[in-house]
């Protein structure tokens, strides 16, 4: 059928759907002969909503797979202007993979592109937008993927309301992006915001799960702009990690966030199974350290956050000559706000970054506010006489 009833587009005459159809079955296996007996009822009553439920049943059905192209690209856009915009660009992407020559993929995608109007369609729009521009980082076309994305990302960015599967399409490929540039930042930003629109449990497989688990970390570790990791730690995407080659990502990435050098370095022997890791060990030894000083002055209280450089420097176990250079890096990733003494060779921390606690650390935040408490309550005794007289 596919290639028998195939015809060049730009000489398509009008089609005679009943024969059609027909054709369709003497040409088919008789396990999918219901649905284009069910086709011809419903186009010949214009049940255009019935029609498309039963054509994204065809499409689902894995014995229609060689029949799908032919299917969509003859019979569906007869009656394309009759769909809902968002059905008819999901069904198109689904038969789309069907396709496996690039130009051939592209451009039929291209072609159902020039039949939705932006305007009025704009998630089919940013649906489609986003699938050529997997389609082409795929391929290898680089830029026309950041072209597209960023014609789709003009878009989506003005809707309201926008379905989860026009957004994941977008995050997904955004992602893929920015992982194929190496662009770690980016990379774990528009992951995370994929995963906020999927069902993690049944819309990736076991082995999907387990890689982008890998990737996030990979992303957290080596991000210049990451230092809080809260969101990902609390993400259950990671206890795919757990049992697997990899488990030891997720130890480190709690190690990081709790800014604990002892465990960082009694894991940094594994870093070589990960070589980018293994490659960039100066940048993630700094980064621990920058993230020991965050843990070291969250653990003081609001008026005991005057630290001597040789504190810090026994705290990060730095040298005391590189101290004065940690803070500064920390002053500009805003990380901390405060001031520098350098001839006492002290720092004054009014602020640090916010983040997510682990249970030692929430246990230490809960006797820091029990003793607050109490001295609360000593200092109320103390003036309540005073206050009654």
């Amino acid at each position: 059928m596919a290639s028998s009833m195939a015809v060049d587009k730009s000489k398509q005459p009008k089609l005679d759907v009943d024969k059609y159809l027909s054709t369709a079955i003497s040409a088919t296996p008789a396990d999918l002969h219901h649905y284009f007996e069910s086709f011809q009822n419903l186009y010949s009553r214009k049940l255009w909503h019935q029609m498309t439920l039963k054509l994204v049943e065809f499409f689902d059905d894995p014995l229609s797979q060689e029949y799908q192209v032919d299917v969509y690209d003859r019979f569906v856009r007869d009656f394309a202007a009759k769909l809902n915009s968002l059905k008819l660009v999901e069904m198109g992407v689904k038969v789309s993979r069907q396709i496996d020559n690039p130009s051939d993929h592209i451009g039929f995608l291209s072609d159902i592109l020039l039949r939705i109007d932006k305007d009025k369609s704009q998630e089919a729009y940013v649906l489609l937008l986003a699938t050529i521009a997997r389609a082409k980082l795929v391929f290898g076309d680089i830029e026309g993927t950041k072209a597209d994305m960023d014609a789709a990302w003009k878009v989506l960015d003005e809707l309201s309301g926008v379905d989860t599967g026009v957004n994941a399409a977008y995050y997904s490929i955004a992602a893929d992006y920015y992982k194929a540039k190496a662009e770690y930042g980016s990379y774990y930003k528009n992951s995370l915001l994929y995963l906020a629109c999927v069902n993690v449990a049944t819309d990736l497989t076991a082995e999907d799960r387990l890689s982008r688990a890998h990737d996030l970390g990979i992303a957290a570790f080596l991000g210049d702009q990451i230092y809080n990791f809260g969101e990902l730690l609390m993400h259950p995407i990671l206890d795919d990690l757990d049992q697997s080659e990899y488990d030891w990502i997720k130890k480190l990435l709690f190690t990081f966030n709790e800014g604990n050098i002892g465990k960082f370095e009694a894991l940094a022997p594994l870093f070589p199974k990960e070589p980018i890791l293994h490659e960039n060990y100066p940048f993630l030894r700094q980064k621990i350290c920058l993230m020991a000083l965050i843990e070291s002055v969250f653990k003081r209280g609001a008026y005991d956050r005057t630290m001597s450089f040789q504190t810090i420097a026994e705290e990060t176990r730095l040298p005391l000559e590189e101290v004065e250079h940690l803070l500064m890096k920390a002053l500009s990733l805003k990380l901390i706000r405060g001031s520098l003494d350098q001839v006492d060779e002290k720092a004054q921390i009014t602020w640090v970054q916010p983040r997510v606690l682990s249970q030692e650390q929430i246990g230490g935040l809960a006797r820091r506010l029990t003793t607050w408490t109490e001295r609360l309550s000593s200092v109320e005794k103390r003036i309540a006489p005073e206050v009654l007289a």
